[in-house]
C-alpha cells in the first residue's frame, strides 16, 4: 500500500541547502521541473514516540560511522555539534548553509529489513 515516505525541510536558503544534499552529501536526485530537485533517501525506519502533544515530526539521518562522519563533513567546512551519547546511538546536529540543524546518529539499537 505504502511504497515510500517524502520528507520536506523547509530553508530561508533553499538553493544552498539543495546544493549540500546533491555536492556534499550526493543524494541521488532528479529535477522535476525549473530545478526543483527532488532527493532520493536510503532505506528508512520510522518510530512513534510518546509525547504530551501531536504535530511535531523530526527527521534524522543515519550513519553506520559518527566519527567518520563528523570528520567527512569537517573536510567539506560543515560544522557538526560535539557529538551525544545516548542508549539509542550516538547523535550529532550538523548546520545547513541556509542556517538549519538536521540531525544525525549512528544508531545502537536494531534495524527493520527494507
Amino acid at each position: 500500500m505504502i511504497t515510500g515516505a517524502h520528507s520536506i525541510i523547509y530553508s530561508s536558503n533553499a538553493e544552498a541547502d539543495n546544493a549540500f544534499f546533491k555536492d556534499v552529501l550526493k543524494f541521488p536526485n532528479v529535477d522535476v521541473g525549473r530545478g526543483w530537485l527532488i532527493f532520493g533517501l536510503p532505506p528508512s525506519e520510522i518510530a512513534v514516540h510518546p509525547a504530551a502533544e501531536n504535530g511535531l515530526q523530526e527527521l534524522y539521518l543515519l550513519c553506520d560511522d559518527i566519527e567518520a562522519f563528523v570528520k567527512e563533513m569537517a573536510a567539506q567546512d560543515v560544522t557538526c555539534s560535539a557529538i551525544d551519547t545516548q542508549r539509542w546511538g550516538l547523535i550529532t546536529h550538523l548546520t545547513l548553509p541556509g542556517g538549519g540543524k538536521l540531525g544525525v546518529y549512528e544508531p545502537k539499537h536494531a534495524r527493520p529489513q527494507c
